[in-house]
């Protein structure tokens, strides 16, 4: 999953998008609201993390210029300010959730889940394909109930497949949610990743889970 972080202190949000990417969240940082705007309109992120007290344009302004655009992903509201009033204009504005600083990066993370599991559809913490076993918490993976450790993008790699089991996801899709910014769309990064995986999940296995469509993408699928 691919975040936008909005947050004008540098220490606050390296900490906290170091600690996303540990937990397998692909994650670009904005400083102003304009910046935030800005890339929310040239990129597909799954979820919004604004904080409140932003230069240019505040969080709620943010977040009410991505409703008013039609972007319905969930927005989760960072805040020093702890009164009644700051939450509801934050939540009357368009926003999901809200989070009063200081907080502990394990609640953010599991509002974050929460808020993803909300957006689309009610699912389970755990994925199930054939003996395939994804506990999207703990972000362990089994195979046949053998344990398989996988690298963090690795893990965030299978977890977006997994999440379009059935689906031929292409490269463009996979950078855009697997991957940040940065990426570069001429890498051969994402095979290279496929590859690794296949290795690990399916090596030796009599059914194999990740296909390739030859000029299409790959799918996660136990037909």
């Amino acid at each position: 999953m691919r975040v936008l972080l909005v947050e004008d202190d540098r220490r606050i949000a390296s900490f906290i998008s170091k600690g996303l990417r540990e937990n397998a969240y692909a994650v670009d940082t904005a400083q102003d609201g304009d910046e935030a705007t800005y890339m929310a309109s040239i990129n597909p992120y799954d979820l919004f993390i604004l904080d409140v007290n932003l230069p240019q344009k505040d969080g709620f302004a943010v977040c009410s210029e991505l409703r008013g655009n039609g972007n319905a992903k969930p927005i989760l509201m960072l805040t020093a300010r702890d009164t009644v009033d700051d939450r509801v204009a934050g939540l009357d504005t368009g926003a999901d959730d809200y989070l009063v600083k200081p907080f502990e990066f394990r609640e953010l993370v599991a509002r974050i889940r929460a808020l993803l599991r909300r957006n689309n559809e009610i699912r389970s913490n755990t994925i199930m394909i054939a003996d395939l076993d994804i506990d999207t918490v703990s972000q362990t993976v089994r195979r046949g109930g053998d344990p398989i450790e996988l690298t963090t993008k690795e893990y965030a790699l299978l977890e977006f497949l997994a999440l379009n089991k059935g689906r031929v996801v292409g490269r463009e899709e996979i950078s855009e949610h697997v991957w940040n910014e940065d990426f570069d769309p001429f890498s051969n990064l994402i095979e290279v990743y496929i590859k690794r995986l296949r290795r690990k999940i399916d090596e030796g296995r009599p059914m194999q889970l990740i296909h390739t469509r030859r000029g299409a993408g790959y799918i996660l699928n136990d037909a």
